[in-house]
């Protein structure tokens, strides 16, 4: 579960978030929606250790995150999909999705989370051997999307 209570984040003298709390529980899809300005992009650093909150506490799994690294963060299992997408474009769809396991040494878990994610996109599974760079937009997204699921 990832938990936001009572955070505030500021650039400079700037209050950017003003008491966000947030509670995410195992399985559940959150969007954030606002307005230009609003603080989503600000929430998404803050909780991934881009920004650190001026006061109140980030969880996850029950261990407080808001004065890790992003490293750390990512490391214990948490993933960040930006918008531009930032996929290796001279890649094949495979040495994307492998990328996103380049922390971990286990090739049978490895193979596992390749196979889960080809399994939630199909049309990735089509494309291994393509070069990331010749595919579509959403395509695109959807291997971003699979490679932070590795």
């Amino acid at each position: 579960m990832l938990q936001l209570t009572d955070v505030d984040t500021f650039y400079g003298p700037i209050q950017v978030l003003n008491k966000v709390s947030l509670e995410v529980n195992r399985g559940e899809i959150v969007c954030l929606l606002g307005a230009n300005a609003a603080g989503k992009t600000t929430t998404m650093k803050t909780i991934f250790g881009l920004i650190h909150p001026l006061r109140g506490t980030i969880e996850f799994e029950g261990v407080r995150i808001d004065r890790k690294l992003p490293g750390d963060i990512v490391t214990s299992g948490m993933a960040l999909v930006p918008e531009a997408r930032r996929i290796f474009p001279r890649m094949t769809v495979l040495e994307n999705l492998e990328m996103g396991a380049f922390i971990r040494n286990n090739r049978a878990e490895i193979n596992q989370d390749l196979d889960h994610v080809c399994e939630v996109f199909p049309r990735l599974k089509e494309r291994l051997k393509q070069v990331a760079g010749t595919m579509s937009g959403g395509e695109q997204q959807m291997l971003a999307m699979g490679r932070a699921m590795m």
